[in-house]
């Protein structure tokens, strides 16, 4: 569940596997204070978002310093994405739809890879989120307009 989760944040195996393993250090380091009125399950999930987003924001940051920081012929390529179960083929348009994804606001990301993706219920995703259901509704709503939107306006581009 954790390492899947964070396969759709970051489409590379090694950094999921890497956020995997953060994920479960910090469940272990903070058990103590999980509080019991909350599923474990819910509790996980809050863990792998925050440990998720806070790993492409590093990376965001990482990437500006070496933008600013190296000439153009010196900046690193863009790696293929790493995701099992993946035929080749369609390799090129699930990266062109991750891309899409890791442009929506964070909230709207969130509450779209963990119903569409995850298949998880609006009120599990409102309790992993600390929202209501309708708020989780709403996100869910501009967040397939949004990728609609972004996916329509770059096929115009090609």
């Amino acid at each position: 569940m954790v390492f899947n989760l964070c396969l759709n944040y970051v489409q590379q195996r090694e950094e999921a596997e890497e956020i995997t393993q953060d994920v479960f250090l910090k469940v272990y380091q903070k058990f103590n204070g999980f509080n019991q009125r909350a599923q474990l399950k819910t509790w996980i999930y809050r863990i792998s978002i925050n440990a998720c987003l806070d790993h492409l924001k590093a990376k965001k940051r990482k990437k500006r310093s070496i933008f600013f920081s190296q000439k153009e012929e010196d900046l690193p390529e863009v790696q293929d994405m790493d995701h099992p179960g993946v035929l080749l083929e369609n390799q090129e348009a699930l990266k062109e739809l991750f891309k899409h994804i890791e442009s929506l606001p964070e909230k709207q990301r969130s509450v779209l890879i963990l119903k569409a993706i995850e298949g998880l219920s609006q009120k599990e995703i409102a309790d992993i989120l600390k929202t209501s259901e309708k708020a989780v509704e709403s996100l869910f709503s501009r967040a397939k307009e949004n990728l609609r939107q972004t996916r329509k306006d770059s096929e115009g581009k090609r």
